[in-house]
């Protein structure tokens, strides 16, 4: 069994437009973090997106950022993961900053990433709609050409084989591309392994098929991991 990933570029028109892709099938998170400068009325608007996998994650980037500029005067942020949603405008008016941000998130099939833009600001006052415009660039301009790579839920398994079936089974896991955790020698063979849902169901029945019966097999658990 061979798996794959998918990875996508977010092009121009797309980020521009805010436009949902229809081919998505499963959410999707960045392959790595993408970002941008704009410089609107003498303020400039430094903008980032990159993978969180939840709130905490988030807040401890955003806290890094303040502290990576002491000088300005906006550290807004938007978050999307696991469900979780934040839009924090961080002194900017209600609903200029962190909401524009999330839209943009939302309407690329994003999951599991933070929106950042640190505003300097630059003594000329933008608006409300200005600002909209300006939070809303600084996120779209960072998305353009950005890879993304498929969200996928992982399985973790733990089974326990007799000694003679060790290698056997060791030689399964790797060709499938799972992850072997952990590996314990008692009476058995007790190993830990992740790999992705869509193909736990058909690793085990082909470890049970040629371990004749004497693979057991206990799930761990079931979570969100980008493959």
């Amino acid at each position: 069994m061979v798996l794959s990933i998918r990875v996508r570029r977010v092009n121009r028109h797309t980020v521009a437009n805010c436009t949902t892709s229809r081919y998505s099938t499963m959410p999707r998170t960045l392959a790595a973090p993408v970002h941008s400068d704009l410089t609107i009325k003498k303020s400039r608007f430094i903008g980032c997106v990159q993978p969180a996998t939840d709130r905490q994650a988030a807040q401890e980037i955003v806290a890094a950022l303040r502290a990576a500029h002491p000088g300005a005067a906006h550290v807004c942020w938007a978050l999307l993961a696991g469900g979780q949603s934040a839009a924090v405008d961080d002194g900017e008016p209600g609903g200029t900053a962190g909401r524009p941000m999330l839209e943009v998130l939302r309407h690329q099939d994003l999951e599991g990433v933070v929106a950042t833009v640190v505003r300097y600001f630059g003594g000329v006052k933008l608006g409300a709609g200005g600002l909209v415009r300006a939070y809303t660039d600084a996120v779209a301009q960072a998305l353009i050409g950005a890879e993304t790579v498929a969200i996928q839920r992982m399985r973790t398994l733990h089974c326990t084989v007799p000694y003679a079936l060790e290698g056997q089974l060791r030689r399964q896991i790797d060709a499938v591309g799972a992850t072997l955790v952990e590996v314990q020698h008692q009476s058995l063979v007790e190993l830990t392994l992740r790999l992705p849902d869509t193909a736990a169901d058909a690793f085990i029945t082909h470890a049970n098929n040629t371990g004749q019966g004497r693979v057991g097999w206990r799930e761990v658990g079931l979570d969100g991991q980008v493959r």
